[in-house]
């Protein structure tokens, strides 16, 4: 039986999360003796300068003796963050209203040296 074959077989649950350059897949697969397991996995794209790319994959595998700490442990790490930090997002690159291009250049320019910010307040009195 082919890699292929096998695993459409043994995945009994999916779902997928989009965030950004990065997709989450959850699926619940089958073991031999017929119970169930969680995988996570993390996919990253990344592209070339000459326009090609390639993804890195990292997985997690989850099974059920470890469900209860596994989950209290990241709700409590959650809580943690949401406590410290609060919800809103702070990164300008995960903002909804995010402009690549933009970002992209100021990072250009930061990598030379060179300042994008705008310059509002100006006395003609100094000149």
């Amino acid at each position: 039986m082919s890699d292929k074959g096998f695993a459409e077989k043994d995945e009994i649950f999916s779902k997928v999360l989009r965030a950004g350059r990065r997709t989450y897949f959850f699926d619940v697969r089958g073991t031999k003796a017929g119970d169930y397991y969680l995988t996570i996995t993390e996919s990253k794209k990344f592209t070339h300068d000459d326009g090609s790319y390639h993804y890195k994959k990292h997985k997690i595998y989850l099974y059920k003796e470890d469900f209860t700490a596994f989950k209290e442990n990241l709700e409590e790490m959650i809580d943690y963050i949401i406590d410290e930090k609060g919800e809103e997002v702070i990164s300008e690159r995960h903002q909804k209203d995010f402009k690549k291009d933009h970002f992209e250049e100021d990072e250009e320019a930061e990598k030379v040296g060179v300042t994008t910010e705008k310059f509002t307040d100006i006395s003609f009195d100094d000149i």
